[in-house]
């Protein structure tokens, strides 16, 4: 292998490594600044960590995680540090989740977070033409924010919604059976303040019926009516 192959390789393996596990402080992202839930999240929390036993209640450190994010708009190290005192975890134990799993942004994001799904399934059904359309738009790439802190884009793997596929998620709401000019009449309502109702496009469904109407489960009973449940369950 020549030197410049193993400086290639080397530098790649550092900068995907610097991504997804190092943090640096910034002045919106850093252990000074304050954060703890408030009092309505503290009784979710509590809640929560209800379910677990009292050894165990490390084990709710991923919905605490998201508790925090969705308060405070990201996982910041403040949230971490603070899930990791509530919980009583040593900090890293926490970093180690947060900077596993995807669906913690680390990273200050927008009010809007576009994840555009580009896996098999979507890209068949031309999921490249919302990638372009949304980028094309906001002018921004995946994993950056608009300036106005609106939107921010992620390119991202399955989403669960194949047979309506191409989608989008739009923070917790899929939008499905998308056209390029469909996303973008969503991104201009939402920048007027309107968020449009979630589901597909396509009005001739609701949900992933296919567009001619149902064909199957068309009774309240199956197996022509008999009931077939054992009486003792």
């Amino acid at each position: 292998m020549s030197v410049r192959v193993r400086q290639s390789l080397a530098f790649a393996n550092k900068r995907f490594a610097h991504a997804l596990s190092v943090h640096r402080n910034t002045p919106d992202n850093n252990p000074s600044l304050p954060f703890e839930f408030t009092q309505e999240n503290m009784s979710r929390a509590e809640s929560i960590i209800a379910k677990y036993p009292v050894q165990y209640k490390k084990g709710a450190v991923m919905p605490l995680l998201d508790l925090g994010q969705r308060q405070h708009g990201f996982t910041s190290i403040s949230v971490m540090n603070y899930v990791a005192k509530l919980l009583s975890m040593p900090p890293m134990r926490v970093y180690e989740v947060a900077s596993f799993y995807t669906m913690y942004n680390r990273n200050p994001m927008g009010k809007y977070h576009l994840q555009i799904c580009t896996t098999t399934p979507c890209q068949l059904c031309n999921s490249d033409s919302i990638m372009d359309a949304v980028t094309g738009y906001l002018k921004i790439q995946p994993g950056q924010t608009t300036p106005d802190g609106l939107f921010t884009i992620s390119e991202v793997e399955c989403l669960g919604a194949c047979v309506n596929a191409p989608m989008i998620a739009i923070n917790d709401d899929f939008y499905e059976d998308l056209t390029a000019d469909g996303i973008v009449s969503v991104l201009k309502a939402i920048q007027t303040g309107t968020v449009p109702k979630a589901g597909p496009e396509n009005e001739k469904r609701q949900t992933c019926e296919p567009f001619s109407g149902r064909k199957t489960l068309l009774s309240e009973k199956p197996y022509n009516g008999k009931d077939i449940t054992r009486p003792d369950l």
